[in-house]
């Protein structure tokens, strides 16, 4: 170490003297008096050589102990600025978190540690929840704060590198703890104490007070007030009821937590207000939070209201910045006995399709007879009103063959069926494109043709999920139809006359029908009756829509294949997860084939689908299975609904699913 500090401070004198010599000898040869005064140089250089040789030591020694001194100050100061510090520091290896060293600040955190054997301890025996990985990432700061005890602390460090003699070093992390536990209590109560905004709706009120006496009516609806009174009381919020049927409910933060964990009882226990003909009242609850004032927290909570009951009402619906949640919504869906609501959107489907320079109509990805018979029931009101309408459709990917096939026989859809680029190239800004059996942009047929079309009319019946289609000029959206066939049959009761009907477009719209309520056998109603009598009226054959529901031998093996693979999970829940690609019809088959099963209440088949493994699901009992396919991404209605999942396998999607049905059970059957 002298030898280098010798060689960076001391000059290269031995250099100078060299050229000396060179020079006095250079006098010498050169003869007269230049010998002498070459000798004379010899003689100065030479005395001169001796002098820095007899000095060098002493001043070597100067310069050493000079900068020892100075070495010596500056780790003085290091030690007292570690020592006194008025932050928590500690040094510890990053490889076993062995501590190195600390400061007195940081050895008080942790008052039960022996002075004696503290640095015997780890970094994570006095911060269990301490994580090294930022300072490994390169970061100065922790992204989390680390609690020591029932102190909270933001952490600053970074990594230096030791050098040992053999060549090899050590990684040691140098750490600063800054105590935030202040800032975190007051940060926890800001956010505690944060409005939220609920709109409350009674679902049936119609229902409830119609037919009654006005001394019933006042009863049930002052049982309904008590309830929810009673419910909100130990909030400390504030409570209006701002309407016959809606209420505002503004409360902190704090609360709305143990809401949750009860399940909201107030959706079971406003039940009891029941009228003498036994129909129970429903409320639906739309909250908002998160926002940055009350107006934004109210908008969230209007499109969680409209979210709720879009989904069958008796259900909760949180809006924060970011997405939806949902609780509740286990019961089925009560049908809607009036038909104002069809009228009116006849009325305006009409004039939307006035209006329009071109009509398309579009369903969803691998299209069913649901799908093409309500876009043939809507192609068939606007050849009432002197308009063509297209539908568009993959002509590949659908399992509605044998359905387009036979509507393309006719001359009013021989041209009909056009492919999504077709459309796009012919679409222009008075377009009109109406949607039918989805709310879902991502399940459309074309995502892009959706986009490019200004006024969107949308027909479906499935409850909406998180993302749904938004700013729509009509939204005939009503979850408690059993199909999308049955709304458009209902709107055909108000625009066109039976005898304008083609007996084709009247089985189409009856094979939607009978394909989603499994031969109305689930989610049947008295409207959905209705709508099948006015297209037997209107000359469907039934015979002809079993043909459209037929398979073949292949297919029928296949399905069957399926079953063979099922097991029963817990108790009625059958899952079948075959290995191999399946054909969606084929799948969806099997879930239903699975219901015929004793015993089996509900159904799930896990498939690889080309690049993606889909689930799908079917409920005969009380499970409402859409509810468990939401947790994988997907949706559909309380007895049928399927997801569709990227990015994993077989195996993966299975486990989720289980756990999505043991959420369910120990949420809703507990």
């Amino acid at each position: 170490m002298n030898k280098k500090i010798k060689k960076l401070f001391e000059p290269n004198v031995r250099f100078y003297f060299i050229f000396l010599i060179i020079f006095a000898v250079a006098g010498f040869f050169i003869g007269g008096h230049s010998k002498t005064v070459a000798i004379i140089e010899v003689v100065i250089t030479a005395l001169l050589y001796l002098y820095s040789k007899v000095s060098a030591p002493r001043r070597n020694r100067e310069l050493l102990e000079y900068i020892e001194t100075v070495s010596h100050n500056m780790d003085s100061a290091e030690r007292s600025t570690f020592a006194n510090f008025p932050l928590p520091m500690a040094i510890f290896n990053l490889n076993d978190g062995r501590l190195v060293s600390s400061n007195d600040q940081f050895r008080a955190l942790n008052e039960d540690a022996d002075k004696t054997g503290f640095f015997r301890l780890g970094i994570n025996d006095i911060a269990p929840d301490f994580s090294t990985k930022w300072l490994i990432e390169g970061k100065s700061e922790s992204p989390s704060p680390v609690y020591i005890g029932d102190r909270c602390y933001r952490v600053f460090g970074n990594i230096v590198r030791t050098e040992q003699d053999k060549g090899f070093g050590n990684y040691l992390a140098s750490t600063y703890w800054l105590d935030v536990t202040e800032y975190d209590r007051i940060n926890e109560e800001f956010n505690r104490s944060r409005p939220v905004f609920a709109i409350i709706m009674i679902d049936n009120y119609d229902e409830l007070t119609k037919a009654a006496t006005e001394k019933d009516k006042s009863a049930t609806i002052a049982l309904i007030d008590e309830k929810i009174s009673s419910w909100a009381e130990n909030c400390s919020g504030y409570l209006c009821k701002y309407d016959r049927d809606r209420y505002v409910f503004i409360f902190e933060e704090r609360y709305l937590q143990d809401f949750i964990d009860t399940k909201f009882s107030i959706l079971e226990s406003v039940k009891s207000a029941a009228t003498e003909s036994g129909i129970a009242a429903t409320v639906s609850i739309g909250i908002g939070k998160d926002g940055d004032t009350l107006q934004e927290d109210y908008q969230f909570a209007a499109l969680s209201i409209e979210m709720a009951l879009s989904r069958g009402g008796d259900q909760v619906v949180i809006k924060n910045r970011f997405n939806f949640e949902f609780y509740g919504g286990v019961s089925p869906q009560a049908e809607k006995h009036t038909k104002v609501k069809s009228r009116v959107m006849a009325g305006s489907i009409t004039k939307l399709m006035l209006d329009a320079s071109s009509i398309y109509v579009m369903g969803h990805k691998y299209a069913d007879l649901d799908s093409v018979g309500a876009s043939v029931g809507i192609c068939c009101i606007a050849r009432k009103l002197g308009k063509t309408a297209h539908i568009v459709i993959d002509p590949e990917e659908n399992v509605s063959h044998s359905l387009i096939e036979r509507m393309k026989t006719l001359p009013e859809y021989a041209d009909a069926f056009v492919t999504a680029q077709d459309a796009i190239l012919a679409a222009d800004v008075n377009s009109l494109l109406v949607v039918v059996d989805t709310n879902r942009p991502e399940q459309v047929e074309s995502e892009t043709l959706l986009l490019s079309c200004n006024r969107v009319a949308l027909i479906d019946h499935h409850r909406r999920a998180a993302t749904y289609i938004q700013n729509a000029a009509l939204n005939f959206h009503e979850p408690y139809a059993s199909s999308a066939s049955e709304l458009v049959a209902e709107l055909l009761q108000y625009v066109v006359e039976q005898s304008d009907i083609m007996r084709l477009e009247a089985e189409a719209l009856l094979a939607g029908i009978v394909l989603d309520t499994k031969s109305f056998s689930l989610r049947t109603g008295g409207r959905t009756f209705d709508a099948a009598a006015f297209l037997r009226r209107a000359g469907a054959d039934t015979t002809e829509v079993k043909r459209f529901l037929q398979s073949d031998f292949a297919t029928a093996m296949q399905r069957y294949a399926v079953v063979q693979k099922a097991k029963i999970y817990k108790d009625g829940i059958a899952i079948a997860a075959p290995e191999s690609t399946q054909d969606r019809v084929i799948a969806a088959q099997s879930a239903d084939e699975l219901l015929n099963i004793a015993g089996v209440n509900a159904s799930f088949v896990v498939y690889p689908d080309h690049g993606y493994v889909s689930v799908s699901a079917r409920s005969i009992g009380e499970m409402n299975v859409q509810l468990i396919v939401e947790k994988l991404g997907g949706g559909g209605t309380n007895s049928t609904a399927g997801a569709q999942i990227a990015g994993k396998t077989i195996k993966e999607v299975v486990e989720d699913l289980l756990a999505a049905i043991d959420n369910y059970l120990a949420e809703y059957e507990a």
